[in-house]
C-alpha cells in the first residue's frame, strides 16, 4: 500500500523527511486517517531496512544514504516542510559519553535541507534532553539566520492519543509571510485522567490504554515472522529459557524486578540483587488501564524495562509494540525481527505527528489564503 497516494480535500503540501526511519513521522503528515493534506517528496536515512519500509508504504522517492555524502554530491527538491529526527543516542540519558558524540551535530545536515529545500516550516523530534540542550540554542541561531520563527517545547504523545507515555522535545520553525497565528503548544486531544481539572474536561477524551491497543489480541503463535495477514504477521512470540519463563511469572500484575526479587530470590540475578535502588520498569509488567511505558528498540527484551505482556508471562509482541506507537497494522515493515524492532522503538509515533501535521497544515493554508487574498 501506498499512503496519501488518495486525493485529499485539504490544499496539497509537499514535505521532505530526512532521518526518516521506516516513515512514523511521514505516515502522520501524509495519511488522511492522522492529517492527510501532504505528498511525500523525498526520504533520506541510512538504515537500508528501514528504507525498505518506507519505499513499501510510500514510494520509490526514498533513499538510503549517508546524509552528509549525499548533501555532498547531490540536489534537495524544494517543499513546503522538512521533518525528521536526526538520531537522538548523543542527547539521551542511556548514552553516558555525551560529549564530543557526533550524533548531536547531525542537526546541521537537516538545516542544511531545511534551507536547500526553501520550505516554510521544519520540525525535528528528539528525545527531551534535547529541550535543555546547548544543541537547541545552536539549532534557534541557524534558523533565525534562516529567516525562521522558533518555538520548540516537550510534549507526552498520550496527550494526543498515543497510548504510550512517550515524552519528546519538538523543535518548530516557520518562515511567517503575513503574521498568521500558529498552534504551539499543539491542542491536546487526550488528557489525564487522574488530572481532570474540571466540567469541560468531559469534552476531551481519557488517556488511550495497552488495553485499548492490544486487548483484542490472542496469545502470539511461532517466533518468526508470519506468512500471515496483519496483525498476525508480527505477532509472534519469544523461544524463552525455562528459568526465564520462572522469572516472567514470578512477577505480578504492575510489577517489576523488585518484586521478582521479592517472590523469587533465588531465580533473581545476583547483580539486582546487589543493586537496590534503580527505576522500577526493568523486568516489569505493564498495567491494562494505563498508556504503555516508552517503546524502545529491545521492547523484546522485559531486563530491558517493562515490557512484559500485562497478564500473559512473555514479553510484548512486535505487533503490539507497532500498536503502542499507533502506528496501523496495515503498515508494511520489512527486514529481520531485530530491524524491525529497530524501526518501531525509533518512529515518531504517527498519532503524534498527525497532530503536528495538523498545526502545520492549518498554518500553511491560513498564510497561502492571507497571501492570496
Amino acid at each position: 500500500m501506498i499512503f496519501g497516494s488518495t486525493a485529499s480535500p485539504m490544499p496539497d503540501y509537499s514535505v521532505i523527511d530526512a532521518f526518516s526511519g521506516a516513515g512514523g513521522m511521514t505516515l502522520g503528515f501524509v495519511d488522511a486517517r492522522f492529517c492527510g493534506g501532504f505528498r511525500s517528496v523525498w526520504a533520506i536515512d541510512n538504515d537500508r531496512a528501514a528504507i525498505e519500509s518506507y519505499q513499501s508504504n510510500f514510494g520509490e522517492h526514498a533513499e538510503c544514504n549517508d546524509i552528509e555524502k549525499r548533501l555532498s554530491t547531490g540536489s534537495v527538491p524544494p517543499a513546503d516542510a522538512v521533518i525528521g529526527g536526526p538520531p537522538c543516542q548523543g542527547f539521551s540519558l542511556l548514552n553516558k559519553n555525551k560529549e564530543g558524540d557526533g550524533r548531536r551535530q547531525l542537526w546541521e545536515p537537516f538545516m542544511e535541507v531545511v534551507e536547500r529545500s526553501s520550505c516554510r516550516v521544519f520540525v525535528i523530534e528528539n528525545v527531551r534532553w534535547l529541550h535543555n540542550s546547548t544543541e537547541l540554542a545552536m539549532i534557534r541561531a541557524r534558523a533565525s539566520a534562516l529567516g525562521f520563527e522558533v518555538h520548540a517545547g516537550v510534549f507526552n504523545t498520550a496527550d494526543y492519543g498515543v497510548p504510550q507515555a512517550r515524552h519528546r522535545a519538538l523543535v518548530l520553525g516557520v518562515k511567517r509571510r503575513k503574521g498568521t497565528s500558529l498552534d504551539f503548544p499543539f491542542p491536546a486531544t487526550h488528557r489525564d485522567p487522574a488530572k481532570c481539572r474540571g466540567i469541560f474536561d468531559s469534552d476531551i477524551p481519557v488517556w488511550r490504554t495497552v488495553r485499548d491497543a492490544i486487548g483484542d489480541l490472542s496469545a502470539p503463535v511461532g517466533t518468526e515472522i508470519r506468512s500471515e495477514r496483519p496483525p498476525l504477521d508480527l505477532h509472534f512470540g519469544r523461544n524463552p529459557t525455562e528459568l526465564s519463563k520462572k522469572r516472567y511469572a514470578a512477577v505480578p500484575y504492575g510489577g517489576n524486578r523488585f518484586n521478582l526479587q521479592e517472590n523469587a530470590p533465588a531465580l533473581t540475578p545476583g547483580c539486582w540483587i546487589r543493586k537496590k535502588s534503580g527505576g522500577t520498569d526493568l523486568f516489569g509488567r505493564l498495567w491494562w488501564e494505563r498508556p504503555s511505558v516508552t517503546i524502545r528498540t529491545e521492547f523484546f527484551k522485559p531486563e530491558k524495562g517493562r515490557y512484559l505482556h500485562p497478564d500473559q508471562d512473555r514479553p510484548i509482541t512486535h505487533r503490539e509494540a507497532a500498536r503502542l506507537m499507533s502506528f496501523p497494522d496495515d503498515f508494511e515493515f520489512c527486514g529481520s525481527k531485530t530491524e524491525i524492532a529497530k524501526q518501531i522503538g525509533n518512529a515518531v509515533p504517527p498519532l503524534f505527528a498527525g497532530a503536528v501535521a495538523k498545526s502545520v497544515r492549518n498554518w500553511l493554508a491560513n498564510e497561502d489564503r492571507v497571501s492570496a487574498a
